[in-house]
């Protein structure tokens, strides 16, 4: 009888390329970067986000965004108002269509996500998604700013998803390539609504079809563009083989060696990429007082 054989998870190095082939890597002029990973996250200083931005400023911020897809500024001192200039350096601002049904929305500034968690409305954000992606043009990003942070946890993980595909088997890399994806809102903030509201809604918000690997519009890179959040299924496929090759596909935002972990401090911003990015807010405060505001920039339809 054949000794039973137990599978068992690859392991050995896991490296993956910071940035996309052909890209050049040249010094920082306007502000120090420290990386907090090799390939995602890095801590800018010499940089005060309650000063205006210069067109040099904004371009080598960008270019650092592009690098290494999260920015985090350390102890920024700023207004809403200055949160939202800053934000709106790279685009028009993004009011969530869902925010009056879930959050609150600081009535002097409509573009901010006033994100408030305490022992009545814990944290249900740690699951790995990229914003909106059920959206016909998801964010491009977002600038989050720590109001009030509990004593310990609430800590925010990101996840590099152009190394995450690289880190794909060649085979199944170019199984996926041509694939679409269904995205859809129904099984997150529809979950709380009732049926006539999710009804009156669709026709402004029906689901969407994505690339299952997007090209980022800035960098050339293929980034993984499924989510567990928001991605229902792979058009084409049966939906047993659809759900296998998702979940396999969600596995690859898992891996710490493409991760990032940040542990925030009051006035505390970070900065990502939603184009290259999945992000993960862990909710291991509870009960305590959690409280962030976020802004949203408007991006592109992913291609």
């Amino acid at each position: 009888m054949p000794v039973a054989t137990r599978l068992r998870p690859q392991s050995g190095p896991r490296i993956a390329a910071r940035t996309p082939e052909g890209w050049e890597d040249s010094p920082y002029e306007r502000c120090t970067v420290e990386p907090l990973s090799p390939t995602i996250g890095a801590v800018i200083g010499g940089v005060s986000l309650a000063a205006p931005v210069d067109a040099a400023l904004r371009d080598e911020l960008n270019r650092a965004l592009l690098e290494w897809k999260v920015l985090f500024f350390r102890g920024q001192d700023i207004t809403r108002e200055q949160h939202a200039a800053f934000a709106s350096l790279w685009g028009p601002l993004e009011r969530h269509p869902f925010v009056k049904l879930h959050v609150a929305q600081p009535d002097d500034a409509p573009a901010v996500l006033r994100l408030e968690k305490n022992a009545t409305v814990p944290g249900v954000e740690n699951v790995w998604h990229s914003d909106v992606t059920w959206r016909e043009q998801p964010s491009l990003g977002s600038v989050l700013r720590a109001v009030e942070v509990p004593p310990l946890g609430g800590d925010t993980l990101w996840a590099d998803m152009g190394a995450a595909y690289d880190l794909l088997s060649a085979r199944l890399r170019a199984e996926i390539d041509e694939l679409v994806a269904v995205h859809d809102w129904v099984d997150t903030f529809g979950r709380g609504m009732d049926d006539a509201t999710r009804e009156a809604l669709r026709p402004d918000f029906p689901p969407m079809q994505h690339p299952v690997v997007r090209t980022h519009p800035e960098t050339g890179r293929r980034t993984l563009y499924v989510n567990g959040a928001f991605t229902q299924s792979v058009v084409g496929l049966e939906p047993e083989a659809s759900d296998a090759l998702l979940a396999r596909l969600y596995a690859q935002d898992s891996y710490p060696e493409v991760q990032c972990r940040f542990r925030w401090q009051p006035g505390d911003v970070a900065f990502w990429d939603n184009r290259s990015t999945q992000h993960y807010a862990t909710s291991d405060y509870y009960p305590q007082r959690r409280v962030k505001e976020r802004i949203t920039i408007v991006g592109d339809r992913p291609r």
